[in-house]
């Protein structure tokens, strides 16, 4: 029979991390809690539209876009020359405008709609919807909504 030698009390011993590297621990996962919550509240600026001016546009729908987390209207516009030209309509994402009655297929393309807007700041073609008037007459949307992640589903003032 073998005789096996005693277990040494150290062995089994855990070292503890010293106090340092647990900081640095929970000092990486902050930072990363943070950077996980910064996109969240960073993406709802609004600087980029010119709230101050409301601008109308009548044309055809290129396409609609149902899509996280923004839904967007293509809208093809003639210029004063009569060419078409394509303009970005920024919406709130497709949970807000479905709550206000929006559906994937509430836009479709060759669609002659009448759009309100916030229009960028830089002169861009594009700006924040406001509201749409469909072919038959259906307002979506709120005209004199303020800049906001709901503009254009606000209540009317």
């Amino acid at each position: 029979m073998t005789t096996l030698p005693a277990p040494d009390a150290t062995a089994c011993h855990v070292a503890r991390p010293a106090q340092p590297a647990r900081t640095v621990v929970a000092v990486v996962a902050a930072a990363a809690a943070f950077g996980v919550c910064l996109p969240a509240s960073a993406h709802h600026s609004f600087a980029m539209f010119d709230a101050g001016k409301a601008v109308a546009l009548e044309g055809t729908v290129k396409e609609f876009q149902w899509t996280n987390p923004h839904s967007w209207i293509l809208l093809m516009v003639d210029n004063a020359e009569g060419e078409p030209q394509q303009w970005a309509i920024e919406l709130g994402g497709p949970a807000a405008l479905a709550r206000q009655g929006w559906m994937p297929k509430t836009l479709r393309a060759g669609m002659k709609v009448k759009a309100i807007i916030h229009p960028l700041q830089d002169g861009a073609k594009g700006g924040q919807f406001m509201a749409v008037t469909l072919p038959d007459g259906t307002v979506m949307g709120n005209a004199n909504a303020a800049p906001s992640a709901n503009a254009g589903g606000a209540a009317a003032p």
